[in-house]
């Protein structure tokens, strides 16, 4: 057999290399800092290579620490499914996702019954809100870009259109005198460029200003589709999460343009939970539903 390093000092460079921090490493391993320190040091000595480098107060992986992480986030993963699968083979495991709500409630519950169907064997317990400490599994995040750390994947970017209740369908043809009626959403405390975006892209010239206070704004997609349906103005929502809608005639286009926004939803997967089954599983489903 090959010689290997302690067991101990492998995991404690695991959980430092993916807080970038001793301190919140012990805490994990409930050890103290100076263990966790020790444990590093050890593993460097023994493989004759830095694992991390200090950079303005910050830790950082040196590219060997990285190319090791990466195999040992796999390999610990590899060892904490088949303990599980082997200490209770026939009891159903919980799978922890954290969802946009809008993405869940509107196009993720929906496809339900096919993973039902197709892993039977998984509860799916879905979050719309980060419950403090606590790691899922995996998480469907609205946002423009991947997340840093995470093994992210883009499942699908927004496809805008311009819709209105049908009641509003004459007004909609004079959109210049209805600046006060279209709906915003916000993201992180400020209003999105969605219409601002769309108008260019549509060849519209209105003059409309992110940071003013013209127009009503929401801060789930959610809230703006149940307001377009009661008539509360014109908003452009992608069209992804309203089929059920378009399809009723409770909402209706008043443009032809579909456009692709900047922003999407992304599957992300945190170095601990990359290669469970259970993780493998649910990216199966989500590409299983995709296409």
């Amino acid at each position: 057999m090959k010689s290997l390093p302690s067991l101990n000092a492998l995991r404690a460079f695991q959980y430092a290399g993916n807080f970038l921090s001793f301190t919140l490493a012990a805490k994990e391993l409930n050890v103290t800092q100076g263990a966790v320190s020790r444990q590093i040091k050890h593993l460097e000595d023994f493989l004759g290579l830095a694992l991390f480098v200090r950079q303005h107060q910050q830790l950082k992986l040196t590219r060997s620490g990285e190319r090791l992480l990466t195999k040992l986030d796999t390999g610990f993963n590899l060892i904490s499914d088949a303990v599980a699968e082997l200490k209770a083979p026939n009891q159903r495991q919980k799978l922890y996702i954290l969802s946009a709500p809008t993405f869940s409630t509107r196009w993720l519950v929906p496809k339900l019954p096919v993973f039902k169907s197709q892993f039977s064997q998984l509860t799916l317990c879905i979050h719309n809100h980060q419950e403090r400490e606590f790691l899922y599994d995996a998480e469907i995040r609205f946002g423009n870009g991947p997340k840093p750390r995470y093994s992210s994947e883009l499942l699908q970017l927004e496809n805008h259109i311009a819709v209105c209740a049908p009641d509003l369908l004459m007004r909609a043809q004079n959109l210049e005198n209805e600046i006060d009626s279209l709906l915003h959403i916000t993201h992180k405390g400020r209003r999105l460029p969605t219409w601002k975006n769309w108008l260019n892209a549509a060849e519209l010239n209105l003059n409309i200003e992110e940071d003013s206070n013209q127009g009503m704004e929401f801060n789930t997609l959610d809230q703006v589709i149940t307001a377009t349906k009661n008539g509360a103005g014109f908003a452009i929502i992608d069209k992804n999460m309203i089929f059920n809608e378009l399809s009723d005639g409770s909402l209706m286009k008043f443009h032809g343009l579909e456009y692709e926004g900047e922003y999407g939803y992304w599957l992300d997967i945190h170095p601990d939970k990359k290669g469970l089954s259970k993780v493998l599983h649910f990216s199966q489903f989500l590409n299983l539903v995709h296409y």
